[in-house]
């Protein structure tokens, strides 16, 4: 046989399968290196103690040793070497897997009393997140008729073998191994061994905790590894000097916060800096795990901030990580705070991020003059490019994405363990990323803050009893707190019930009256045929923005800035009068400041939410009251029936008066709905010798990502000549979208009808409004 491959040759290049092997094994025992910080930090987040250091780097270098041996086979190395896709009888790991389970291995392994034979074992067969759990053990079935032939026997095995002996103090491996093709009999003792040593180790880590926390570290550490030596091997750069300025630089400074983000900031804000609040002084003292609840309009986001530099000066980090549960509210989050880092330093991290930076450099916000953005998320280091960030804005599925098998997620996670972590806006967060964030809080140690202006009390037990964070500010605090006490006690809001067709007129008055007004409703299709309406009792001389889910990113991106700049707070003078209708895509972290707000009835904390978008920085004097009106929806979707009812029981409480934030958060721990607790349990907690990605989002059985069958062709040449595509994505509902049956686009992306769609309505899925639109013209 000649030299085994493990990947595709890059033109003249060729990458053995022995130097892979060692190659991962290098970078495992540099990334993780002794004495390290981030080796350190490392083992604090899973938990594992610092006398165990050495044994964890020894079962992540022996697994890393393994990892890809399973590629010693005719099917793998033909693949290699043929163009195009070839399937093969079986995955790579899965074969890896076996050897480790072959008896002769199994007894050689374990001649090193601290060598867990299950661990490493369980961080090889998942290593690339494909091992699934079947009832009836098809996992390790070929898929061919004729299994494929293994060359175990050859020499880069075997010097794989004298490898794991020098780094394991064992004897040079002198036993035989099977070189028939995989299932022949031979093979039996090992393919039985592993489902039998599967269902063992299952109810091992059951009540072995500490042996589950060393799988876990294992697995997402070869995950880590491996990452890193085929991707520098591409890149052709040597992986020791590479971690050595990526993971092993200087942790953040007592003071770089302050001048890399706070200080900017500051001198961003000008005149209107009028200083620390002082509950933005409590919060630098709330320790490394807190939970802040706050009004909107109190400084939450620089709150934030100064808890994170307290963090920095306290224990060695070496970034902080805003996590939002949205793309917007990330954006947001970049350009207000992230973008001032200093160049290189600061990362926006989501699906579209590429898109939304270029966007963002057409018309650079003062924190970005000046400096070169590059897509971190498309990079071809790809997670790894973000690993010397120090400053991040990004989704949640981003980095929490680890705790559901995701990959990128996986490999982000040496660095999430290395951080400071801010959940923001945590009453927006689905059952199921409720039970992530709840099993990340309880199973994990590093420093975090969750912050959000409301949080039903079965949640915020949650957080304080299971994920210890600290409740900041306390009824203690709340008496220190006079200037927090005066913003949230002082009546803000006139609230009274009203109908869908009073409400219209009432709109079309206080436009008409030189006022903001903001509406907000449960669905697209309403939010569309309101806004037609409005459009035609307004007429052409009052524009009126519609702003929901379904626009191309290109036109969302231009809603999104001309709905924030509609509402932008007043800092001298009377505001322009404008009104928009909008979906719950106004609910969190934008500083929207309506002098009306119109809102369908909805579950509590998304109304609270809504009302937060109205006389949100009292900027129009403390007499000044913004009027509240609420109405029953046609129909309670997307929530349900009960939410909406008790959301109702809520309003009827401040039926005709004048209402405070206080008064709504109170209101929301009276008649809020119990919650089901959450499990505490996930797919990468649970995993044990099986790894499948789960699903960090409830999933979304109505959308679908699509393009415009029209932009089929810009679509292309923007992707010929490597530009971002994102622009031309939209969502439409399921029974919209159809297969493309064009092999030039991705899978998963389906074609919409053109006619449909409209820049100033967006996908429209209702005919009439489609017609009226038409009839109306633009």
């Amino acid at each position: 046989m000649s030299v085994l491959l493990a990947k595709s040759p890059r033109g003249s290049r060729k990458l053995g399968l022995l130097q892979h092997l060692l190659e991962t094994e290098r970078a495992a025992a540099s990334l993780f290196r002794p004495g390290t910080r981030w080796a350190s930090s490392y083992l604090r987040f899973f938990c594992i103690p610092g006398s165990s250091e050495q044994r964890f780097v020894l079962h992540l270098r022996v697994a890393a040793l393994f990892h890809d041996v399973g590629k010693a086979n005719e099917d793998f190395q033909r693949a290699m070497q043929t163009p195009g896709f070839l399937a093969q009888s079986l995955r790579h790991e899965h074969l890896s897997a076996l050897l480790l389970c072959h008896p002769e291995i199994g007894r050689w392994l374990c001649r090193n009393a601290t060598i867990d034979h299950d661990v490493i074992v369980a961080a090889v067969l998942s290593h690339h997140l494909k091992a699934a759990r079947d009832g009836d053990w098809t996992v390790l079935q070929p898929k061919h008729a004729t299994p494929t032939r293994l060359y175990f026997t050859d020499s880069q095995v075997r010097a794989a073998l004298d490898r794991v002996a020098a780094v394991a103090g064992l004897p040079q491996f002198d036993g035989s191994l099977p070189s028939e093709r995989y299932l022949d009999p031979s093979w039996n003792p090992a393919y039985q061994a592993l489902f039998a040593a599967a269902d063992q180790f299952d109810r091992r880590t059951k009540t072995d905790e500490p042996c589950r926390r060393l799988m876990l570290a294992t697995k997402a550490g070869l995950i880590a590894a491996d990452s890193v030596a085929s991707a520098l091997w591409r890149e052709e750069q040597p992986i020791e000097a590479w971690l050595e300025g990526v993971a092993h630089g200087e942790p953040l400074g007592p003071n770089d916060i302050e001048a890399n983000i706070l200080g900017p900031r500051k001198r961003q804000l000008g005149a209107k800096w009028k200083g620390w609040h002082r509950f933005q002084d409590g919060a630098a003292n709330v320790g490394r795990r807190g939970l802040l609840l706050a009004a909107c309009g109190a400084g939450k986001t620089l709150a934030a901030w100064r808890w994170a530099e307290a963090v920095s000066r306290s224990e060695r980090i070496g970034r902080v990580i805003f996590l939002y549960p949205t793309r917007g509210t990330a954006t947001e989050g970049f350009r207000d705070y992230v973008g001032h880092a200093p160049e290189g330093e600061a990362a926006l991290v989501h699906g579209t991020s590429e898109y939304e930076l270029r966007g963002m450099m057409e018309n650079p916000p003062e924190s970005l003059h000046g400096k070169r953005l590059v897509d971190e998320n498309g990079a071809r280091l790809f997670s790894l490019g973000l690993w010397d960030k120090r400053y991040f804005s990004a989704t949640v599925d981003q980095f929490l994405g680890f705790i559901e098998h995701g990959y990128g997620g996986l490999c982000l996670l040496p660095a999430l363990a290395d951080s400071a972590i801010v959940f923001d806006e945590v009453h927006s967060y689905d059952p199921r990323m409720w039970n992530a964030l709840v099993t990340f809080l309880e199973r994990f140690d590093v420093p975090v803050l969750c912050m959000t202006a409301t949080l039903p009390p079965g949640r915020r037990t949650q957080l304080v009893e299971r994920g210890a964070l600290r409740s900041y500010p306390s009824a203690d605090d709340m008496v220190e707190l006079r200037d927090l006490e005066e913003l949230e006690t002082h009546p803000r809001y006139r609230l009274r019930g009203t109908t869908g067709d009073e409400a219209q007129q009432i709109a079309v008055r206080a436009v008409g009256e030189g006022q903001r007004v903001l509406w907000v409703v449960n669905t697209v299709r309403r939010c569309q045929t309101l806004g037609l309406a409005l459009g035609r009792r307004l007429g052409p001389h009052v524009p009126v923005g519609v702003y929901h889910s379904r626009f191309k990113l290109q036109d969302r991106q231009q809603r999104h800035r001309e709905t924030i700049e509609a509402f932008r707070a007043p800092i001298a003078g009377e505001p322009t009068p404008s009104i928009a209708v909008t979906t719950q895509v106004c609910e969190m972290s934008l500083d929207l400041d309506a002098d009306v707000l119109i809102t369908e009835h909805a579950p509590i904390s998304a109304l609270v939410q809504r009302f937060g978008r109205a006389n949100r920085h009292l900027r129009r004097g403390l007499d000044f009251r913004a009027d509240l009106f609420t109405y029953a929806p046609e129909k309670t979707v997307p929530y349900e029936a009960a939410e909406v009812a008790t959301g109702a029981s809520f309003l009827a409480a401040f039926e005709g008066k004048e209402v405070s934030q206080r008064d709504l958060s109170l209101g929301l721990e009276r008649y809020a709905l119990a919650e089901r607790q959450a499990r505490g349990t996930t797919a990468f907690w649970t995993g044990g010798y099986f790894a499948t990605a789960g699903m960090l989002r409830d999933s979304d059985d109505i959308g679908t990502p699509a393009i415009l069958d029209e932009d089929v062709g810009a679509f292309m040449s923007a992707k010929q000549r490597r530009e971002p595509t994102d622009g031309f994505q939209l969502t439409v509902p399921k029974a919209h979208g159809r297969p493309s049956g064009d092999s030039r686009l991705p899978t998963w992306i389906q074609l919409a009808e053109s006619r449909r769609y409209d820049p100033w309505l967006g996908f429209v899925v209702d005919d009439d409004v489609l017609e009226a639109r038409r009839t109306e013209g633009s």
